[in-house]
């Protein structure tokens, strides 16, 4: 693995990328960041060695180096899942690649599904913890020292401090942002009543399929990370409505309005 990282590190140090200190992972409609980014690079994925490829129709699949204020800034415009047919080493090779490039912060987002009734679509939510229902973990197999220890500890998976961060700039801004658990699943399929009942019950609030092999590789690789959720649909198993994939980009396109105005005033902060 390591020779695969190296040298895809050296392929993007040689086309230009020095540095970048934060690193951004977007989700499933939420790719318009870029719109407000000064573009140094891009890459689409299939030119860099070792990549995988984003088969994910709403996914870019662009690697960007960029400017935003002072800070340089690694983006992915389109991330990878498991039910894409990828290894759980293969959906975090990206996040090692960052550490690498030199990037100290990570920040994620996602589009999710609520279970808790609070939580409406359109929202935010601030990942605080998570629960890995996925088949799986990114550092089952050999461990490479100089990438971290063995058995990195998840007690604060999140940053505390970058978390904080955010919901101060969203109550200077007036923008709606919650606190909740994220729960992984497989997918593709979306979630059965009882799956909803079951999740809600071991306490989650929002539900997803992604986010969580990539943090964990963070927290060993010594990357402070913080998610944001996009609330896309709600999932109250005893009013469900039939799952429709345009309504759900739809509301992510609305509510990325904000939270592109919180990554920005977050990174320009961090």
């Amino acid at each position: 693995m390591m020779e695969g990282i190296n040298e895809t590190v050296n392929f993007l140090q040689s086309r230009g990328i020095f540095k970048p200190t934060i690193g951004i992972v977007l989700g499933t409609g939420l790719g318009n960041l870029i719109k407000e980014i000064e573009i140094i690079k891009e890459f689409d994925y299939e030119e860099i060695p070792n990549f995988p490829l984003s088969t994910v129709e709403f996914h870019k699949g662009k690697l960007i180096y960029a400017r935003l204020g002072a800070k340089e800034i690694i983006v992915m415009q389109g991330r990878f899942h498991y039910y894409e047919g990828y290894s759980f080493q293969q959906l975090t090779f990206p996040i090692r690649v960052m550490k690498l490039l030199g990037v100290k912060s990570l920040l994620l987002s996602n589009a999710c599904g609520s279970m808790n009734p609070d939580f409406k679509k359109g929202s935010l939510m601030v990942i605080d913890d998570h629960i890995n229902l996925l088949p799986g973990n990114p550092l089952i197999g050999k461990n490479y020292d100089e990438m971290g220890p063995r058995f990195p500890d998840m007690s604060m998976p999140y940053s505390t401090e970058i978390n904080q961060l955010l919901f101060k700039i969203a109550g200077e801004n007036d923008i709606e942002l919650h606190k909740g658990v994220y729960v992984a699943v497989s997918g593709p399929n979306l979630e059965t009543r009882a799956e909803y009942r079951f999740l809600r019950m071991i306490g989650a609030d929002v539900v997803g399929m992604s986010t969580i092999p990539e943090v964990i590789v963070a927290n060993q690789i010594g990357l402070r990370c913080s998610a944001v959720s996009v609330i896309t649909d709600e999932c109250d198993p005893d009013n469900l409505d039939v799952a429709d994939i345009n309504s759900i980009l739809s509301v992510a396109a609305k509510a990325e309005i904000k939270l592109i105005k919180l990554m920005k005033l977050i990174i320009d902060q961090l």
